[in-house]
């Protein structure tokens, strides 16, 4: 095995050109599902693989493939921790990896594996928070689809809790509105603070509920304004939370415009801190040095390149090509260095990212 590869994922992509190749990328997490549930999706999957097979292979192959797949499945780990498995295997080649991400069932029979058919298996979750303010208080709710559950939190809600926590001069001598101007900073400099620890246990799209004169104000001093995805003005804070799905729905629609607003604020962020990774090369050495939060790249951005003289460098090739030195496609084996380290990955669409050179990392911090 190449030195710079990660071991499991890389081992997939270097399997022996021997078709079919048979993926089966599904979810399994055995703490929320019983295991009778996820046999019988084992077994559906299993089915579909056969009948596959059945379709356009002879049957001694189909009776191998079969027997492997089969022993595959009997040595699974019904007591892992991940949410979810990848199987692949071919004549001549077997391997079971267990991702701490959420996917959708994919069954492939193919000539070869694709790692990114593992990112495009990924379930996407409609998850968001929301957060309300007025001159009078303020919420956070964490949305799951059209679901609105409130989060708690230490700080006062109602702005009532900072009128006598100001300074005693200021009190004595400033005049109402004065007063009333420093009471309000106070509070949104403490809704600030507050968004800071939700955002940090929870790195989703935020949309901002609010007038527009308090939401205004909020933006020039808030240190989040790239956390939020849209700003919705109006009076919400008396707006029950059954109907607050109702206001939202309309920004819904065009989800993917959403994340992917979402996902360029946190490279704008990451950019701010110096945590981001920019382009082909410094990305391949971020991510083999397992140092990759999340990844985003342009879904069909590919990458030929030339191994360097250290793992953590690549170049592009030159002609005549070191057919021992370059990679196919160096986009790939970043994305399985990212995965297999605890990170995540997201596609956009093309040309969205051209001012990263077409794919970013963003590192842990």
């Amino acid at each position: 095995m190449n030195p710079v590869m990660t071991p499991a994922l890389s081992e997939v992509m270097g399997a022996i050109y021997y078709r079919p190749a048979v993926s089966i990328i599904l979810p399994f997490d055995p703490r929320m599902n019983a295991k009778s549930e996820l046999t019988y999706s084992l077994k559906l999957a299993t089915d579909k693989v056969e009948q596959e097979l059945k379709n356009n292979y002879p049957a001694e192959m189909v009776e191998l493939m079969m027997d492997k797949l089969k022993t595959l499945i009997a040595n699974l780990n019904f007591s892992t921790n991940k949410k979810s498995i990848a199987l692949y295997l071919s004549p001549v080649f077997e391997k079971v990896l267990y991702l701490a991400i959420p996917v959708m069932q994919k069954v492939i029979v193919s000539d070869s594996f694709e790692i990114r058919d593992l990112v495009y298996s990924k379930k996407q979750l409609r998850q968001y928070l929301v957060l309300i303010i007025s001159g009078k208080q303020s919420k956070v709710y964490l949305g799951k689809s059209n679901t609105l559950v409130k989060i708690l939190s230490d700080a006062p809600e109602s702005i009532y809790a900072y009128i006598n926590d100001i300074p005693e001069k200021v009190a004595n001598f400033s005049d109402a509105s004065s007063r009333k101007e420093i009471v309000m900073d106070k509070f949104l400099h403490h809704i600030d603070n507050t968004l800071e620890l939700i955002l940090n246990a929870y790195r989703l799209p935020l949309f901002l509920l609010g007038p527009k004169r308090i939401s205004g104000h909020f933006k020039s001093l808030t240190r989040h304004s790239k956390a939020v995805v849209q700003y919705i003005h109006g009076n919400y804070e008396d707006t029950p939370v059954q109907e607050l799905a109702g206001v939202l729905e309309p920004y819904m629609e065009d989800w993917q415009r959403i994340i992917q607003k979402d996902l360029l604020n946190q490279l704008e962020d990451a950019a701010g801190r110096k945590k981001l990774g920019i382009g082909i090369r410094e990305v391949w050495k971020e991510a083999r040095g397992r140092n990759g939060r999340l990844l985003v790249v342009e879904k069909d951005y590919m990458c030929a390149a030339q191994r360097g003289s250290s793992n953590g460098a690549i170049y592009m090739p030159s002609k005549p090509y070191n057919k021992f030195s370059t990679i196919k496609d160096a986009v790939d084996e970043v994305i399985q260095a990212v995965l297999e380290h605890g990170g995540d990955v997201e596609f956009v669409d093309n040309d969205l990212l051209k001012d990263y050179h077409h794919i970013a990392l963003i590192k842990f911090y």
